[in-house]
């Protein structure tokens, strides 16, 4: 579970909890919303960052993979938030950033 600070326009701030296969199907959302964007027709003309893909590991390297993921994960979200409005600013990226009702009780793991 990864830990993020969330400050909006109106510089009002929240800690919002997320599991890394959310980031996966944020992802995946944009790419499909936006193929252009997303380079799937003309790799050139992509501007979606890239996340790095789903790994499968033994119970035991859950945390190192974790924490190698922790600078790519931070990088995936200010990149994505500094896209063109239409990207940064559509309904699929609001949701992921908005507190949840399991924000304000987050996973102890």
């Amino acid at each position: 579970v990864y830990i993020i600070n969330v400050t909006w326009s109106d510089l009002t701030t929240q800690i919002i909890y997320r599991r890394y296969s959310k980031f996966f199907d944020l992802q995946m959302q944009l790419l499909d919303k936006f193929p252009i964007e997303g380079g799937q027709k003309d790799p050139k003309q992509r501007i979606i960052p890239f996340l790095p893909g789903k790994i499968l590991f033994r119970r035991s390297h859950v945390r190192d993979v974790a924490v190698k993921r922790l600078k790519p994960i931070d990088e995936y979200c200010r990149a994505l938030v500094r896209l063109p409005p239409h990207i940064s600013q559509c309904d699929e990226v609001f949701r992921f950033f908005e507190a949840r009702p399991e924000d304000l009780n987050p996973p102890k793991e």
